[in-house]
Formats: structure tokens, sequence, C-alpha cells
């Protein structure tokens, strides 16, 4: 089943997310379902909120930009009650665009290498150290689940640049090809 992607301006992108176990309801088929909607919607990442739901989990698969960013060839995992336990001080500016944040790219500052632990979709857990294209892939996610997006890291004369878009992405004003959940 493939999930409308829920846009900015719903409240759910700004709550903090909760952790799950292995008991939560249907949570193999949320997973499998949120991968079908990440690759029909032509992302690398998809984070639950970005689907309504206020979980810590997010998918992600980056061999789409593997011929840009080699470490993404085989990068394919999902997280689950993810917590970033380490990030370094080397900070890499690059651009960012995001689901929920239809014809939005900016370019966003963030640390190269962090330290994340997280369990798989098995509920193995994971200890694991990522840099490059791949660390910012996880932290963008990971704002999701902490109820953050990209435009939070921009300056605020970028966000008033960018105002009137993100007004025309809550009322549906947007051009994309997957289906949008608007705001209430």
């Amino acid at each position: 089943m493939i999930y409308p992607i829920v846009v900015y301006g719903n409240a759910v992108l700004r709550k903090l997310s909760e952790d799950i176990d292995p008991d939560y309801d249907n949570i193999q088929k949320i997973i499998e379902n949120m991968w079908e909607t990440m690759y029909s919607s032509d992302g690398v990442g998809l984070a639950a909120p970005q689907i309504g739901l206020a979980i810590r989990l997010f998918v992600i698969d980056g061999k789409d930009m593997a011929k840009e960013f080699p470490e993404l060839e085989n990068f394919k995992q999902t997280f689950i009650n993810a917590q970033i336990i380490e990030r370094n001080d080397n900070m890499e500016r690059d651009y960012e665009g995001c689901l929920s944040l239809p014809g939005i790219r900016e370019e966003v500052s963030r640390p190269d290498r962090i330290r994340i632990q997280y369990v798989d979709a098995d509920f193995n857990p994971h200890d694991e150290v990522y840099e490059g294209f791949a660390a910012r892939i996880i932290q963008h996610e990971y704002d999701h689940i902490e109820g953050k997006l990209f435009i939070d890291h921009l300056s605020p004369l970028r966000k008033r640049l960018i105002k009137s878009k993100l007004n025309a992405i809550t009322v549906g004003k947007v051009n994309i090809d997957y289906k949008i959940k608007l705001p209430k």
C-alpha cells in the first residue's frame, strides 16, 4: 500500500516520535508499505511522521545516489528507535530536499560523521558509525523523528525567502507526482 506523504504544516511533522517494540501493531506491514511509498515517490529516505505516524522509524535506500556518493552503493536499512549518540565537529554543506517539502531544495550544514544506535526491522540492535552523504541522509530522516525539518537548519533570512513556497505547500499548490496529505 502506498501512503500519502504528509506535507509541511501538518502537526505530526513537529511531534517528538515515540519508541516502539516488536509488538507494535502491524509494524512489519508498515515498514513494507514505507519502502513501497518511498520508492513510488522517488525518495531516498522516508520517516514514519511523513506517513502520519509519530513513531521512531525511518527507512533509507541510497543506491540511486551511489554514482555520486559511492558509500551509498549498498546502503539500505530500516532504523527503529534510533538515537544519534555522537556527531563530530566537522561540518559539511550540501543541498537537501524532502518529500514533505516538495519543490524546496536548500543548502544545509551538518556534521559529516555520526554514531547511531538503533534496531533494525527484526529488532536486532546496532551501534554504527556513518560518514559523508550516508551520515547526511540519516540526520535528515532522524530530524523527522525528532519533530524537525531540514528548513529548521536555515538562517532566518533563508526561511523568510522560502515562506511563500511553504505557504503554497500547506494548501496543495505543488507540482508533484505522488499523493500528499494536506494539513487540517
